[in-house]
């Protein structure tokens, strides 16, 4: 490894170094949730079927035209939180989600990154706006549940908790005991840059494009990269 080499990853070698306990979104570092079943189309099933309802006013038409399922759900939410709608909403958006992560596909170096950081003795957390039955549902497919559960935080009904809003990640670190100076959460948008710096933990972008990562240095994360596989080698590294 060349001298730049070194000073190029010591930013990312202080942030592995310091965390004892580690806080990942799901889709994105972890998987692509909707590799095989498109969020779009998930987005567009929602819209279709609030439609079917006579439904359709109740979003705007830049919202009927988003593609990003969580966006059609929050706007619901926003316009009448206790609406029996809203939870008719959210369990088709996760009965989606269950079915997405059947054909999920995995992030490079995710699961080997995963085991290894357990292996090292740092302890790991899912903190997400997923439904927690996907997360299990996935996991429990690539065998690597274990080195989450029970910490697995993920969306529940008050929708106005999600990220950016840093609960799941509060809950994580109270769980776990864990001052947030010495946890690091990895996340993939800028609203998890946004929740865990709310909650005052160190964050480490991962973006799978450099579209991706523009935005996450646009919003402000200071470290991004564009592979997990630095991130592994660096654990390696820690091992005793």
């Amino acid at each position: 490894m060349t001298a730049d080499t070194e000073n190029e990853n010591a930013p990312l070698r202080q942030l592995i170094t310091r965390a004892r306990v580690v806080l990942w979104d799901f889709d994105g570092p972890i998987c692509n949730l909707f590799a095989g079943h498109p969020s779009e189309q998930v987005a567009n099933e929602l819209v279709d079927w609030l439609g079917g309802q006579g439904l359709h006013g109740l979003l705007t038409d830049a919202e009927q035209q988003v593609l990003d399922p969580q966006i059609v759900l929050r706007a619901l939410y926003r316009r009448d939180r206790d609406s029996d709608l809203v939870a008719v909403v959210e369990e088709r958006l996760t009965q989606a989600e269950l079915k997405a992560a059947v054909s999920a596909m995995p992030t490079a170096y995710a699961d080997i990154l995963i085991r290894t950081w357990t292996a090292v003795g740092s302890r790991l957390a899912i903190t997400t706006n997923n439904h927690p039955r996907a997360v299990v549902t996935y996991l429990a497919s690539r065998d690597t549940i274990s080195c989450f559960s029970p910490h697995i935080y993920g969306r529940t009904e008050d929708l106005h908790l999600l990220k950016p809003h840093p609960h799941c990640l509060n809950r994580a670190l109270n769980a776990m005991g864990c001052d947030p100076s010495a946890a690091l959460m990895i996340g993939d948008t800028p609203t998890d840059f946004e929740a865990a710096s709310e909650a005052g933990v160190p964050f480490l972008g991962y973006a799978r494009n450099e579209h991706k990562a523009k935005l996450l240095k646009d919003a402000g994360a200071e470290c991004v990269v564009e592979s997990l596989e630095p991130v592994l080698e660096l654990v390696r590294a820690k091992r005793p």
